[in-house]
């Protein structure tokens, strides 16, 4: 599946999270102008395509600023790792495809959730 934004791709990112309810949430918080992010992109495009299982997102923290609720993203990547209702990762990460990749298959339903301030992004992108 493609990497998915909330701004043209809303539609989609509903059918995707609501279409079971432990749905894996892989989102990236990113900045047009930030070049890291622009770098990583291609990178998260092709972990997506690789993992279609999964749902993977793009979010622009100008264009989608009410999605962080009172958060505040210091430093780009900063991932996000929802399993259904339970966020499992968040945080920053470095810009190598490989960490988010060992990431991920070190998680599974089971694994222990951790605290944000987020807001539940499954359900404020199904709203």
């Amino acid at each position: 599946m493609p990497l998915l934004t909330p701004g043209t791709d809303l539609a989609a990112l509903r059918a995707r999270l609501g279409a079971t309810s432990d749905a894996w949430l892989i989102a990236c918080f990113c900045a047009a102008w930030c070049d890291t992010c622009e770098e990583y992109k291609p990178k998260l495009e092709s972990l997506a395509a690789a993992l279609p299982q999964h749902v993977f997102a793009w979010i622009d923290i100008e264009d989608h600023a009410e999605l962080l609720g009172d958060e505040d993203i210091e430093n780009f990547p900063t991932l996000l790792v929802q399993i259904g209702d339970r966020v499992v990762f968040y945080g920053p990460m470095l810009p190598h495809i490989g960490h988010l990749e060992r990431l991920l298959a070190s998680l599974n339903a089971d694994s222990a959730p951790v605290k944000t301030a987020l807001p539940d992004l499954p359900r404020m992108l199904a709203a």
